[in-house]
């Protein structure tokens, strides 16, 4: 059984960005109850189904799973529901760790997000210099959130 423990928080400027390469995702969810979601996602040219628990101190059950490329696609076009999460993902090492820096588009552009996955709760790591206000609690940050509830949609509040 997968267990997902990550911490999430928004990224102030834009020095994470320089020389990095990511890879296009787009993604959407076949359910978006709060206890439980299934998504679907291509990850450049892969495909992946996945389900997810809900979040309960700081970790969460997670299994996924690679599904033929052609028929996620099916799935996102068909199934999921609109609008899709769309976003570029690059992976950022900083102090030894791996961060993975989200840049939205679509009905999020605007938004950009890093999360790094831990092996425990209570593990310590360093905070990059790009790192900006935590939202690992706050919920309007997961993307099942964000794809009925585009960031376009918010109220003009200051998001950093």
């Amino acid at each position: 059984m997968g267990v997902e423990i990550e911490r999430k928080f928004l990224v102030q400027g834009d020095d994470w960005k320089a020389g990095q390469v990511g890879v296009a995702y787009r993604q959407g969810y076949l359910s978006s109850d709060p206890e439980r979601t299934v998504r679907v996602r291509m990850a450049g040219k892969e495909g992946f189904l996945t389900i997810k628990g809900a979040a309960r101190s700081g970790a969460r059950r997670e299994f996924e799973y690679r599904v033929p490329a052609a028929e996620a696609e099916q799935m996102l076009d068909l199934l999921c529901r609109k609008p899709l999460i769309e976003k570029c993902r690059y992976r950022i090492p900083f102090a030894g760790m791996v961060w993975e820096v989200d840049e939205f588009f679509g009905e999020n552009a605007g938004l950009v997000l890093a999360e790094i996955e831990l092996d425990d709760v209570a593990q310590a790591f360093e905070l990059p210099p790009w790192a900006g206000r935590e939202v690992t609690e706050d919920h309007r940050f997961y993307n099942a959130y964000l794809a009925q509830h585009p960031l376009n949609t918010w109220p003009g509040e200051d998001l950093l």
